[in-house]
């Protein structure tokens, strides 16, 4: 049985347990593993909930499986451990790039990937893009039982999930693909990108591409695929040259957020060049 639900912070033994103790704390509870968002919420002049629920003990929860047909990351692989687990695994160069230019090493040892698709108001995340274009698929646990998403509706619906759902998972089918990651931060690592381009290219035996998903973070409040220009690409050559003047003259379907850090206009004009990086990123993998 979970705890009363007037303490603060209640350790779950289980994945059962945790989603359990959600369910009861309703909207005043919620998950916590790496805490790399939840305690900056004071700075960002947030509220914080009055009850949190520690999952990051959960071993189900911290391991990346890999089958021949499919790889699950678990919500709460950290950053670091995502890097560890696919380092060199076909298809997933992009990926690991995304967890490796994250923040910086400190808060890769930290941050999960769970937390950081569900921290609905940091449209920065470098996991975000890079699992959109991998046609990755979400698992969630509520009191009711289990259900799948793919990433892009769960970046859609985040804010509103039930009192007790919870993500406690990826899972990204193995494909023969080229992968890559490009991000501008605004002076150093570490810093908040100005934006990001992630992309997933399959390639024929002739060279030309089969399949091709390009997705964009940062630039608006949510990341999301770029289908103008996939469908542009698809059927010829991956030439990073020609990917960046049909990403310079389409940019205009994005509207850039703005913020202390970056106009919006800016946010947008950089996504031609980033376009071109993430190409080379993939022809190089």
């Amino acid at each position: 049985m979970p705890a009363s639900t007037g303490e603060r912070l209640y350790v779950a033994t289980s994945l059962a347990d945790a989603v359990a103790a959600l369910a009861d704390r309703g909207s005043a509870g919620a998950p916590l593993a790496g805490a790399t968002w939840i305690m900056r919420a004071p700075i960002r002049r947030e509220e914080l909930r009055s009850s949190y629920v520690g999952i990051g003990g959960i071993a189900e929860l911290c391991a990346v499986e890999l089958t021949d047909g499919e790889i699950r990351i678990g919500a709460c692989v950290t950053h670091a451990g995502l890097i560890a687990a696919l380092a060199g695994v076909e298809g997933c160069d992009g990926l690991v790039a995304a967890a490796g230019g994250a923040a910086n090493p400190a808060v890769r040892q930290m941050a999960t990937v769970g937390g950081n698709l569900c921290a609905s108001d940091f449209p920065a995340s470098d996991l975000s893009p890079a699992l959109l274009c991998l046609d990755a698929s979400v698992e969630l646990r509520t009191p009711g039982g289990r259900e799948r998403m793919p990433v892009g509706r769960l970046l859609d619906v985040r804010r509103t999930l039930e009192p007790g759902t919870l993500v406690t998972g990826v899972v990204i089918a193995r494909k023969s693909l080229r992968t890559g990651h490009a991000r501008l931060p605004l002076r150093k690592a570490g810093d908040y990108p100005v934006a990001i381009v992630s992309m997933a290219v399959a390639l024929g035996s002739e060279g030309s591409i089969e399949d091709i998903k390009v997705a964009v973070g940062s630039v608006e409040a949510s990341a999301r695929r770029w289908p103008q220009l996939e469908e542009q690409l698809l059927g010829r050559p991956l030439d990073p040259a020609r990917a960046h003047e049909l990403a310079k003259a389409g940019a205009g379907v994005f509207a850039g957020r703005e913020s202390v850090e970056a106009p919006g206009w800016y946010r947008v004009q950089v996504l031609s060049t980033l376009v071109r990086r993430a190409a080379q990123a993939a022809l190089a993998a």
